[in-house]
């Protein structure tokens, strides 16, 4: 009889993990609008011809810069969020290992000794009892409705989608760190231009000054000297000031105490294509690490629907205990002490005031929403690329014009110097142009950061960087 109680456990154990149902909807990709190219790219920038997109080069082949390399392979050891990212898979890692033990059958095992001696009385004789017990149990809940199996799938998927956010941590930290790197060398270039012009227009003011006292000059023309002086060096302290905060953010990217940060390259000698591939858009899908954990969550929604929905059908767990008890330790291990007993348990519920039905329109509205940030997401990735593009594109455009226009203002400048030299021109001319090719000369750094900042951006917004 135990032998056929035990076949028959097993049994109902085998066909309710078998033939058991996991009720809910499966998940399937929602349809997606994507265009056939991004917005205002051109033909090289669509990468027709099999041209492959910018995101599918390593950052280390877009990045040129050996000591940014550096920066970037010390930040992807240290940074706290990336820290914070593995950590937090480690938790979905765990999470999923313990929903995914509710499928199984829980075994224990126990052993029990127990001895107790009474003194004789006036009212009850002495007595001595001995127990002893060896046994081992089972318990199971059947996943026949698919309710630990669809938590598992959720359970799943959150991993995937903490795994896919700690890949959208690498890349934003990539593109922070190289947009900072490029900041603090246009912070570089704008100082050394500032103090070339203060040292020009130091010597141009010792020379007006000379010839103010012989009487060449008015002081006027002193006063003038003196406030482009006094403009180049109000630049120099703001400057100053602008890099040792910007080195204080890369030292904190960096996952260090706020510290100097060592230089490479110019900020004119870095290297960027004329044109960039963007590729597919359809590829931005499966790239970009926000859409992917987007869609996880979608999954990992969905799943908790057929949760949800498991609990109207009836719950059946068995339970089953075998063992040995004796009294004595000599026999406990004997035909005659071993003791089992096996039972199994339906519960269906009947009546729960509409807590199961609010409890699956819940997780049906919670899927709505993450299908709806799912969209959202993807239509901001194509906006981002877009206007990646464009950026790229007409920052290039800005940068060249702004180089013609300080070549004007450098030879404005020589000529109105030679005019003053000659007596031909007045002091405010020279001032007027002199301040023009100073700003312009600012201005030209800022765009060709601009310019730098906006590769980056395309970089980060086609998906790539995260791949090691």
């Amino acid at each position: 009889m135990r032998k056929q109680a035990s076949f028959l456990i097993l049994g109902l154990a085998v066909l309710g993990f078998a033939c058991g149902c996991a009720v809910g909807p499966n998940y399937r990709r929602p349809p997606v609008n994507v265009p056939p190219e991004y917005r205002g790219a051109t033909l090289e920038e669509a990468g027709k011809g099999g041209a492959q997109s910018l995101a599918d080069q390593k950052w280390w082949e877009v990045f040129q810069d050996g000591q940014l390399r550096e920066l970037v392979k010390t930040a992807l050891q240290q940074n706290y969020d990336v820290r914070i990212a593995a950590a937090r898979i480690l938790q979905a890692q765990a999470q999923l290992g313990i929903t995914r033990a509710n499928q199984f059958p829980t075994i224990a095992a126990n052993v029990a000794a127990a001895n107790e001696r009474s003194a004789q009385s006036k009212f009850l004789p002495a007595f001595e009892t001995s127990a002893n017990q060896v046994g081992g149990s089972l318990a199971w809940d059947l996943d026949f409705w698919g309710k630990y199996r669809r938590a598992t799938e959720a359970a799943r998927a959150d991993l995937l989608a903490s795994e896919w956010a700690r890949r959208e941590v690498i890349t934003a930290l990539i593109a922070n760190l190289a947009g900072g790197y490029f900041q603090l060398r246009a912070l570089d270039l704008q100082l050394e231009i500032s103090q070339r012009t203060l040292a020009s227009r130091r010597d141009s003011l010792r020379l007006t000054s000379l010839l103010a006292q012989g009487g060449s000059t008015s002081m006027l023309d002193v006063r003038q000297a003196e406030q482009l002086v006094f403009t180049a060096a109000s630049e120099v302290p703001s400057l100053e000031q602008q890099i040792e905060q910007e080195e204080n953010f890369i030292s904190t990217l960096l996952g260090n105490n706020p510290a100097a940060v060592p230089r490479g390259r110019k900020l004119t000698e870095q290297e960027h294509p004329p044109t960039v591939p963007a590729g597919l858009p359809s590829s931005l899908l499966e790239r970009r690490p926000d859409i992917r954990q987007a869609e996880e969550q979608l999954i990992s929604a969905n799943a908790q629907i057929g949760v949800a929905r498991a609990a109207y059908f009836p719950q059946i767990s068995l339970t089953a205990t075998a063992g040995y008890q004796s009294s004595a330790l000599t026999s406990l291990f004997s035909g005659p002490a071993g003791l089992w007993n096996f039972g199994g348990a339906l519960t269906q519920p009947i009546f729960t005031a509409g807590k199961l039905r609010s409890n699956v329109r819940l997780t049906q509205a919670q899927q709505q929403e993450f299908l709806l940030r799912y969209e959202q997401t993807i239509q901001n990735a194509f906006r981002e690329v877009s206007d990646s593009l464009v950026a790229y594109r007409k920052t290039q455009e800005f940068r060249q014009q702004q180089e013609l226009l300080v070549a004007s203002a450098q030879d404005a400048t020589r000529l109105s110097n030679m005019r003053y030299s000659g007596g031909v021109a007045s002091y405010l001319e020279v001032l007027t142009n002199d301040t023009n090719y100073f700003s312009a000369e600012l201005a030209l750094v800022q765009a060709q950061l601009n310019e730098l900042l906006a590769l980056v951006e395309l970089y980060k917004a086609l998906g790539g960087g995260w791949e090691q």
